[in-house]
């Protein structure tokens, strides 16, 4: 049997605005100059600049505008123009004070033209006599490379992909023979298939000097042995002395493993950060202050309260008039409302980095990273009053320029462990020490991760042996035995 009942229950939904509001906070400074200069485009009612002040106060916009109207369902003549005409207040946009400083000076970073890695490759086929047929599978190779310049995938695939994309018919020999000539392009070790194949092609290209027949007949006969250390081997196999063997492997670490990386005419665009803070000490005391192109002048058009203006004197008010006065009214709110948000904007990142830099005030003053305290977003959150979510999205996006280098706000956070006294101790305190001895161990008996947790115990840190194991993996550390040098 159907029944009706009412059903009570709280939900929290966020408004359109508030949405925007979190997405503006969470912009570096560049993506939100790019996020202004939208905006700027596709609303005409908002301007940016300072606003030519005027004849008297009676032009200014009032701050009462309905935030979340669903404008299909008013008509004109149910606005009241006098709202966005009032003269009783002047509204915040126009009385805020712009945080300028000498960073907020436009910057036009200009980038140099070039081609790309694999036109740079296809430029030097041309130089080399081919077949057509040749030339497609040379093409074709050519196009596999990665940046890194390698090709990653087996010669059947290719053959298959050469038959049912270009249409050429050939054998895995043919393949073979264009490869080869690939593979004689700059810069060397391009267009091989591993990295043992890499730097063999790449020691070809050298004077084949003694050092160097070893260093080939190591990586062509014992690579395995080569990339695990097991240099008492190398030395028994290819009966060779340590300083010779020393030798030769000082010659493969001349090479480069990534042979794409090297390529210095692309033209792709280095990313610039530029920092959303500022800290700097004066006086011995640290002082905060926000990248002045996270705060521009804007205001609401002049030109679209004079249409408003100018639609209240009509005594006649024709449709397309009450039209056109629905479209400014929309286009008012959304600009006010965008005015407002860039202040709040300002105003969250401003007090979220003013409480970090208070908690690791210890830190800002010495740069010294065994200062910094364990801090979590929860510890920020609660000394600001605001969401976790918040704090995190203004950690994970934003730098901070500090007289010890520009860094991401997030490396500041941190959790907790307790030394061998019972206080808390920051895991980056913990992270520096380990990298601190392990900078200074013996490279011929590197130490192992159980001798490791003890010599941090021994320093009034006890932690397990899986938790050193952990950390040197974060601080990117091989184990012991790839840390072994002869």
């Amino acid at each position: 049997m159907l029944k009706q009942h009412l059903q009570f229950k709280l939900s929290q939904k966020l408004s359109p605005q508030q949405i925007q509001l979190m997405k503006l906070i969470q912009l570096p400074t560049q993506a939100f100059e790019q996020r202004l200069k939208q905006e700027l485009e596709e609303n005409p009612a908002l301007e940016i600049g300072k606003e030519d002040s005027g004849d008297s106060q009676e032009d200014d916009f009032g701050e009462t505008y309905d935030d979340g109207a669903d404008n299909e369902s008013i008509n004109a003549d149910d606005i009241n123009v006098d709202d966005y005409l009032s003269d009783d207040e002047i509204p915040d946009y126009r009385t805020k004070a712009n945080n300028s400083s000498a960073d907020d000076e436009e910057r036009n970073i200009p980038y140099a033209a070039g081609i790309s890695f694999n036109q740079f490759l296809i430029n030097q086929l041309n130089t080399v006599y081919l077949s057509d047929v040749e030339w497609s599978i040379a093409e074709f190779l050519v196009g596999s490379i990665d940046e890194s310049g390698y090709i990653r995938r087996p010669i059947a695939d290719i053959l298959d992909d050469l038959a049912f994309t270009q249409n050429i018919y050939t054998d895995e020999e043919t393949i073979q023979k264009v490869l080869k000539l690939v593979q004689e392009l700059d810069p060397p070790g391009v267009g091989a298939r591993s990295l043992e194949e890499c730097l063999i092609i790449q020691l070809k290209r050298k004077e084949q000097t003694p050092r160097v027949a070893l260093a080939m007949a190591i990586l062509e006969k014992s690579f395995d042995q080569f990339t695990k250390k097991h240099y008492k081997k190398l030395i028994q196999k290819h009966d060779v002395t340590e300083a010779e063997l020393k030798d030769a492997i000082a010659e493969i670490e001349k090479l480069n493993p990534k042979p794409g990386g090297s390529y210095a005419g692309n033209n792709r665009i280095i990313e610039h950060v530029v920092p959303d803070f500022s800290i700097k000490i004066v006086d011995g005391e640290l002082e905060l202050t926000l990248n002045g192109r996270n705060a521009p002048e804007l205001h609401v058009s002049r030109e679209y309260h004079n249409m408003l203006k100018g639609y209240k004197d009509s005594k006649d008010k024709s449709q397309s008039q009450k039209d056109a006065v629905m479209f400014i009214k929309q286009k008012l709110d959304s600009a006010k409302w965008f005015i407002d948000a860039i202040r709040q904007r300002q105003q969250t990142l401003y007090v979220t980095m003013n409480a970090i830099m208070n908690y690791q005030n210890d830190y800002f003053l010495t740069g010294d990273e065994r200062n910094l305290r364990p801090m979590i977003l929860k510890d920020i959150a609660d000394e600001i009053g605001m969401d976790v979510s918040t704090v995190s999205r203004v950690a994970n996006s934003k730098y901070v320029d500090t007289p010890y280098g520009t860094k991401l706000i997030k490396e500041y956070f941190s959790e907790s462990m307790k030394n061998d006294q019972g206080e808390d101790v920051s895991t980056k305190e913990i992270k520096k020490i380990l990298e601190t001895v392990i900078s200074s161990e013996s490279k011929k008996k590197p130490l192992t991760d159980d001798r490791l947790a003890k010599l941090l115990k021994d320093q009034g840190y006890p932690i397990a042996r899986r938790t050193v194991a952990k950390y040197r993996e974060q601080l990117g550390i091989p184990v012991a035995r790839l840390r072994k040098q002869i």
